[in-house]
């Protein structure tokens, strides 16, 4: 493993580990609530739903721009030299990509769970 994946993978984990502990920690509460308790939640757990999934919007949204720069400097080198890559590249650049949309989803169910 070359020495420039070691801190996307990195990044990527924690991103990934943080989306998760924001999702279960501040999920969990606003899921308790019933259908009838919903009107009238606690503002605590509004204010807290709402931080955890402005966190992992932007966290995860951080991490993925990281990745993306990261793999698409390298594959703009490698099409640079074997353009028959570009497919491969391509795939690499987009599984980057996707930690933002993890974060989006978790951030959409965590808002959810509070309306």
């Amino acid at each position: 493993m070359s020495s420039r994946a070691k801190p996307v993978i990195a990044i990527t984990l924690l991103a990934t580990g943080l989306t998760v502990v924001l999702s279960v920690l501040f999920w969990w509460p606003a899921a308790a609530a019933t259908a009838a308790e919903a009107a009238r939640l606690d503002p605590v757990v509004w204010k807290w739903g709402l931080a955890a999934a402005a966190a992992a919007t932007g966290i995860s949204t951080l991490a993925a721009a990281y990745a993306v720069a990261t793999v698409g400097s390298a594959a703009m080198g490698a099409l640079a030299e074997k353009p028959e890559l570009f497919g491969r590249v391509l795939v690499l650049v987009g599984l980057a990509e996707g930690i933002a949309i993890y974060g989006l989803i978790i951030s959409i169910l965590i808002i959810n769970r509070l309306i």
